[in-house]
């Protein structure tokens, strides 16, 4: 990765980006605290991982926007109480191309919108929007991939109660290489109690 510019001014840029979040948060109710609670487990991770302070802020940042594009998805189907059908369904999976547009507007956000692109890629390529496979898909995407999911299985929603962490660490355990990157899901098994533990 390149040298972060948003690092450069990172007290006034963490601001803007709380603003822009908590616009989302009030717009979904589920996504309240959820981006919060990825962008902590994506720090956590990061700082396990022993990456670079301006790649783990990256990706930190990153997760914290990773939902932005719903904001351009309609109130019906983001508001929807019950499961969204095949149609709603094909709209939702429009966001993140639509968070990607919507960084790739600000010459300083815009070195994050391929993660945010790429956080719904599965690796072995059967994810949405790009269907981008292993090691093509940015490592700030796999790490974010895991975070979300660990937070949306352990979340109630309309149609389903929480799973258990034991449930979800089964879950991510099965799709290692599917869904997850093998090494950084291993890693995260590894350490689940520490990075599971900034949202218990």
């Amino acid at each position: 990765m390149q040298e972060c510019n948003i690092c450069k001014n990172d007290h006034h840029y963490h601001e803007i980006i709380d603003c822009i979040t908590c616009a989302l948060d009030a717009r979904d109710t589920y996504t309240a605290g959820h981006s919060q609670r990825v962008s902590d487990m994506a720090q956590k991770i990061c700082e396990l991982l022993g990456l670079k302070e301006e790649d783990a802020e990256k990706i930190h940042i990153a997760a914290h926007l990773h939902d932005i594009g719903k904001i351009g998805v309609s109130d019906s189907i983001l508001k929807k109480e019950g499961r969204l059908t095949d149609e709603e369904f094909a709209e939702m999976k429009k966001h993140p191309a639509i968070g990607a547009e919507i960084l790739g507007k600000s010459t300083i956000l815009s070195e994050l919108s391929n993660i945010v692109l790429m956080h719904h890629e599965r690796f072995d390529g059967k994810g949405y929007p790009t269907g981008t496979e292993g090691n093509d898909i940015p490592v700030g995407a796999r790490i974010i991939a895991i975070c979300d999911s660990i937070d949306a299985m352990t979340s109630n929603r309309c149609y389903r109660k929480a799973f258990d962490f034991d449930y979800c660490y089964g879950e991510i355990e099965k799709n290692l290489g599917k869904m997850y990157d093998p090494i950084i899901g291993r890693y995260v098994l590894d350490n689940w109690d520490d990075i599971t533990s900034v949202v218990r």
